[in-house]
Protein backbone atom coordinates (compact mmCIF):
# COMPACT_ATOMS: atom_id res chain seq x y z
CA UNK A 1 0.00 0.00 0.00
CA UNK A 2 1.49 3.35 -0.99
CA UNK A 3 1.40 5.85 1.52
CA UNK A 4 2.89 9.73 2.02
CA UNK A 5 6.05 8.56 3.30
CA UNK A 6 6.47 6.16 0.09
CA UNK A 7 5.66 8.87 -1.88
CA UNK A 8 8.61 11.06 0.08
CA UNK A 9 11.35 7.72 -0.24
CA UNK A 10 10.19 7.93 -4.24
CA UNK A 11 11.09 11.11 -4.51
CA UNK A 12 14.91 10.39 -3.02
CA UNK A 13 15.45 7.34 -5.09
CA UNK A 14 14.15 8.86 -8.43
CA UNK A 15 16.40 11.72 -7.91
CA UNK A 16 19.33 9.39 -7.33
CA UNK A 17 18.65 6.73 -10.29
CA UNK A 18 18.16 4.37 -7.35
CA UNK A 19 15.59 1.51 -8.68
CA UNK A 20 15.93 -0.86 -6.17
CA UNK A 21 14.85 -0.73 -2.29
CA UNK A 22 12.25 -1.80 0.19
CA UNK A 23 11.18 -1.25 3.64
CA UNK A 24 10.87 -3.87 6.14
CA UNK A 25 10.81 -3.94 10.50
CA UNK A 26 13.72 -3.98 11.81
CA UNK A 27 13.09 -6.96 14.20
CA UNK A 28 12.87 -9.40 11.19
CA UNK A 29 16.77 -8.22 10.49
CA UNK A 30 19.86 -10.51 11.87
CA UNK A 31 21.50 -7.63 14.07
CA UNK A 32 25.36 -9.12 13.75
CA UNK A 33 26.65 -5.69 15.44
CA UNK A 34 24.48 -4.89 18.66
CA UNK A 35 26.65 -1.78 19.87
CA UNK A 36 25.82 0.10 17.23
CA UNK A 37 22.18 -0.71 17.89
CA UNK A 38 22.61 0.73 21.49
CA UNK A 39 24.38 3.89 20.37
CA UNK A 40 21.73 5.03 18.31
CA UNK A 41 19.34 7.79 19.87
CA UNK A 42 16.37 5.79 18.97
CA UNK A 43 14.57 2.61 18.27
CA UNK A 44 14.64 1.63 14.94
CA UNK A 45 11.17 0.09 14.06
CA UNK A 46 11.73 0.04 10.31
CA UNK A 47 14.64 -0.76 7.93
CA UNK A 48 15.08 0.90 4.55
CA UNK A 49 16.84 -0.82 2.16
CA UNK A 50 18.30 0.02 -1.10
CA UNK A 51 20.74 -1.24 -3.83
CA UNK A 52 23.74 1.20 -5.73
CA UNK A 53 24.75 -0.47 -8.70
CA UNK A 54 28.50 0.63 -9.45
CA UNK A 55 29.50 -1.20 -12.51
CA UNK A 56 31.01 1.02 -15.16
CA UNK A 57 34.31 -0.49 -17.19
CA UNK A 58 35.88 -3.68 -17.43
CA UNK A 59 39.43 -3.65 -15.68
CA UNK A 60 42.24 -5.41 -16.67
CA UNK A 61 44.14 -5.74 -12.64
CA UNK A 62 42.05 -4.07 -10.32
CA UNK A 63 38.54 -4.95 -9.05
CA UNK A 64 35.41 -3.24 -10.53
CA UNK A 65 34.43 -1.36 -7.88
CA UNK A 66 38.06 -0.14 -7.21
CA UNK A 67 38.43 1.31 -10.83
CA UNK A 68 36.67 4.57 -9.40
CA UNK A 69 36.16 6.85 -6.22
CA UNK A 70 35.61 4.52 -3.09
CA UNK A 71 31.73 4.43 -2.88
CA UNK A 72 31.85 5.50 1.02
CA UNK A 73 31.90 8.76 -0.09
CA UNK A 74 28.85 8.42 -2.34
CA UNK A 75 26.86 6.54 0.36
CA UNK A 76 28.37 9.25 2.80
CA UNK A 77 26.74 12.20 0.81
CA UNK A 78 23.98 10.77 0.14
CA UNK A 79 23.21 10.18 3.49
CA UNK A 80 24.21 13.60 4.45
CA UNK A 81 21.96 15.05 2.07
CA UNK A 82 18.55 12.81 2.05
CA UNK A 83 18.41 11.60 5.38
CA UNK A 84 17.68 15.64 6.70
CA UNK A 85 14.76 15.64 3.95
CA UNK A 86 13.29 12.77 5.20
CA UNK A 87 13.04 13.55 8.91
CA UNK A 88 11.57 16.98 7.99
CA UNK A 89 8.85 14.87 5.90
CA UNK A 90 8.61 12.69 9.20
CA UNK A 91 7.04 14.69 11.76
CA UNK A 92 9.86 13.44 14.36
CA UNK A 93 10.62 10.42 14.07
CA UNK A 94 14.53 9.41 13.53
CA UNK A 95 16.76 8.09 10.90
CA UNK A 96 20.84 6.53 10.78
CA UNK A 97 22.46 5.68 7.27
CA UNK A 98 24.55 2.80 7.37
CA UNK A 99 26.29 0.76 4.32
CA UNK A 100 28.95 -2.22 5.02
CA UNK A 101 29.87 -1.32 8.87
CA UNK A 102 26.36 -1.79 9.32
CA UNK A 103 24.60 -3.17 12.57
CA UNK A 104 22.73 -5.80 10.48
CA UNK A 105 23.68 -9.13 8.10
CA UNK A 106 22.70 -6.31 5.19
CA UNK A 107 22.74 -9.54 2.66
CA UNK A 108 20.57 -11.24 4.58
CA UNK A 109 18.10 -8.37 5.23
CA UNK A 110 18.29 -7.47 1.45
CA UNK A 111 17.59 -11.08 0.42
CA UNK A 112 14.67 -11.32 2.94
CA UNK A 113 13.36 -7.53 1.47
CA UNK A 114 13.31 -9.38 -1.94
CA UNK A 115 15.89 -7.21 -3.71
CA UNK A 116 17.59 -10.35 -4.56
CA UNK A 117 19.01 -13.94 -3.86
CA UNK A 118 22.33 -15.02 -2.70
CA UNK A 119 24.96 -17.09 -4.52
CA UNK A 120 27.34 -19.60 -3.84
CA UNK A 121 29.72 -16.77 -3.83
CA UNK A 122 28.32 -15.18 -0.99
CA UNK A 123 26.79 -12.00 -2.94
CA UNK A 124 23.50 -10.38 -3.03
CA UNK A 125 22.44 -10.80 -6.91
CA UNK A 126 19.70 -8.46 -8.42
CA UNK A 127 17.47 -9.48 -10.96
CA UNK A 128 18.94 -6.32 -13.08
CA UNK A 129 21.98 -5.49 -12.09
CA UNK A 130 23.22 -8.78 -10.88
CA UNK A 131 26.25 -8.58 -8.04
CA UNK A 132 27.42 -5.02 -9.03
CA UNK A 133 25.53 -3.38 -6.33
CA UNK A 134 26.37 -1.96 -3.09
CA UNK A 135 23.52 -2.76 -0.08
CA UNK A 136 22.63 0.13 2.38
CA UNK A 137 19.92 1.39 4.30
CA UNK A 138 18.40 3.70 6.79
CA UNK A 139 17.52 2.53 10.22
CA UNK A 140 14.55 4.44 11.52
CA UNK A 141 12.27 5.04 14.64
CA UNK A 142 9.40 5.25 12.32
CA UNK A 143 7.12 2.38 12.30
CA UNK A 144 7.00 -0.24 8.92
CA UNK A 145 3.49 0.58 8.23
CA UNK A 146 4.54 4.02 6.99
CA UNK A 147 6.15 3.05 4.17
CA UNK A 148 4.26 0.14 2.68
CA UNK A 149 6.66 -2.06 3.96
CA UNK A 150 7.40 -5.64 2.69
CA UNK A 151 6.89 -8.93 4.46
CA UNK A 152 10.08 -10.51 4.56
CA UNK A 153 10.40 -13.37 2.62
CA UNK A 154 11.94 -17.28 2.11
CA UNK A 155 16.56 -16.47 1.13
CA UNK A 156 16.36 -16.82 -2.31
CA UNK A 157 19.19 -18.78 -3.49
CA UNK A 158 21.22 -19.14 -7.03
CA UNK A 159 21.14 -22.39 -8.81
CA UNK A 160 24.25 -24.00 -7.38
CA UNK A 161 25.97 -24.12 -11.41
CA UNK A 162 29.43 -23.54 -9.65
CA UNK A 163 30.77 -21.95 -11.99
CA UNK A 164 32.09 -19.36 -8.96
CA UNK A 165 33.81 -22.24 -7.27
CA UNK A 166 35.62 -23.70 -10.34
CA UNK A 167 36.72 -20.14 -10.86
CA UNK A 168 37.47 -18.84 -7.83
CA UNK A 169 41.47 -18.31 -7.83
CA UNK A 170 41.77 -19.20 -4.14
CA UNK A 171 39.58 -22.29 -3.74
CA UNK A 172 37.46 -20.66 -0.74
CA UNK A 173 34.21 -21.05 -2.35
CA UNK A 174 31.58 -24.32 -1.50
CA UNK A 175 32.70 -27.59 -3.38
CA UNK A 176 36.14 -26.35 -3.11
CA UNK A 177 39.37 -26.78 -0.68
CA UNK A 178 40.25 -23.77 1.09
CA UNK A 179 43.24 -21.92 0.23
CA UNK A 180 43.04 -18.02 0.42
CA UNK A 181 40.90 -15.51 -0.85
CA UNK A 182 42.63 -13.19 -3.60
CA UNK A 183 40.85 -10.28 -2.74
CA UNK A 184 41.77 -10.80 1.04
CA UNK A 185 45.60 -11.45 0.32
CA UNK A 186 45.43 -8.07 -2.31
CA UNK A 187 44.19 -6.57 0.98
CA UNK A 188 46.78 -7.65 3.21
CA UNK A 189 49.04 -5.66 4.93
CA UNK A 190 53.01 -6.76 5.77
CA UNK A 191 55.06 -9.52 4.43
CA UNK A 192 53.42 -11.92 2.42
CA UNK A 193 53.88 -15.77 2.17
CA UNK A 194 55.07 -17.38 -0.67
CA UNK A 195 52.14 -18.82 -1.76
CA UNK A 196 50.37 -15.48 -1.22
CA UNK A 197 52.69 -14.18 -3.97
CA UNK A 198 52.24 -16.70 -6.30
CA UNK A 199 48.56 -16.45 -6.02
CA UNK A 200 49.00 -12.70 -6.49
CA UNK A 201 51.07 -13.31 -9.57
CA UNK A 202 49.26 -16.04 -11.07
CA UNK A 203 46.65 -13.80 -11.41
CA UNK A 204 48.18 -10.67 -12.01
CA UNK A 205 45.69 -8.54 -9.79
CA UNK A 206 46.85 -5.44 -7.71
CA UNK A 207 43.63 -5.28 -6.13
CA UNK A 208 41.06 -7.14 -5.34
CA UNK A 209 39.00 -10.16 -7.36
CA UNK A 210 36.17 -10.35 -9.47
CA UNK A 211 36.30 -13.75 -10.94
CA UNK A 212 33.59 -15.02 -9.27
CA UNK A 213 31.09 -12.37 -10.49
CA UNK A 214 32.68 -12.51 -14.01
CA UNK A 215 31.86 -16.38 -14.59
CA UNK A 216 28.12 -15.79 -12.54
CA UNK A 217 25.60 -16.03 -15.20
CA UNK A 218 23.33 -13.45 -13.71
CA UNK A 219 26.20 -11.34 -14.62
CA UNK A 220 26.26 -12.23 -18.39
CA UNK A 221 24.08 -9.54 -19.70
CA UNK A 222 25.52 -6.93 -17.45
CA UNK A 223 29.27 -7.67 -18.75
CA UNK A 224 27.94 -8.75 -22.25
CA UNK A 225 26.18 -5.74 -23.24
CA UNK A 226 27.98 -3.26 -20.46
CA UNK A 227 24.91 -2.06 -19.07
CA UNK A 228 26.53 0.78 -16.96
CA UNK A 229 25.12 2.17 -13.54
CA UNK A 230 22.82 4.64 -13.80
CA UNK A 231 24.09 6.78 -10.70
CA UNK A 232 26.17 9.37 -12.44
CA UNK A 233 28.87 9.35 -9.48
CA UNK A 234 30.04 5.96 -10.73
CA UNK A 235 30.99 7.33 -14.06
CA UNK A 236 33.86 9.61 -12.43
CA UNK A 237 37.94 9.14 -12.50
CA UNK A 238 38.27 5.58 -13.65
CA UNK A 239 41.95 3.72 -13.90
CA UNK A 240 40.91 0.63 -14.88
CA UNK A 241 44.34 -0.52 -14.82
CA UNK A 242 46.86 0.67 -12.35
CA UNK A 243 50.38 0.92 -12.64
CA UNK A 244 53.35 1.75 -10.10
CA UNK A 245 53.88 4.85 -12.59
CA UNK A 246 50.29 5.90 -12.07
CA UNK A 247 50.30 5.20 -8.41
CA UNK A 248 53.60 6.89 -7.40
CA UNK A 249 52.44 10.24 -9.59
CA UNK A 250 48.64 10.48 -7.44
CA UNK A 251 48.73 13.15 -4.93
CA UNK A 252 48.15 11.98 -1.44
CA UNK A 253 44.42 13.99 -2.33
CA UNK A 254 43.29 11.96 -4.87
CA UNK A 255 44.49 8.73 -3.47
CA UNK A 256 42.94 9.28 0.01
CA UNK A 257 39.57 8.96 -2.56
CA UNK A 258 40.47 5.82 -3.58
CA UNK A 259 38.99 2.37 -2.33
CA UNK A 260 42.53 0.88 -1.92
CA UNK A 261 43.88 4.12 0.02
CA UNK A 262 42.55 2.64 3.94
CA UNK A 263 45.49 0.31 3.08
CA UNK A 264 48.33 2.99 2.42
CA UNK A 265 50.25 2.87 -0.61
CA UNK A 266 52.54 0.53 0.58
CA UNK A 267 50.53 -2.10 -0.38
CA UNK A 268 49.10 -1.89 -3.39
CA UNK A 269 53.00 -0.67 -4.34
CA UNK A 270 54.28 -4.15 -3.20
CA UNK A 271 50.80 -6.04 -5.62
CA UNK A 272 51.90 -4.09 -8.49
CA UNK A 273 55.81 -5.07 -7.98
CA UNK A 274 54.83 -8.40 -7.99
CA UNK A 275 52.59 -8.90 -10.99
CA UNK A 276 55.06 -6.36 -12.88
CA UNK A 277 52.99 -3.16 -13.04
Amino acid sequence: MSTEFDHYLNDVFRRENIRYYAAMPFEACHVIRPGLVRKLTFEPRTVILFLIPYYFTETENISRYASGGDYHYYVNNFFSLNTPFLQIHSHGYRYAGFCDHSPIDERHAAAAAGLGIIGDNGLLINQHYGSFTFIAEWLTSAPPELFGFTEPREIGVCEHCGACARACPGKVLPGTSRRKCLSAVTQKKGELTEDEKRLIRENGTAWGCDACQTVCPHNRKIIDEHLCTPVEWFHRSHIPCMTTDILDRMPDEEFLLRPYSFRGREVLARNLKLIGY
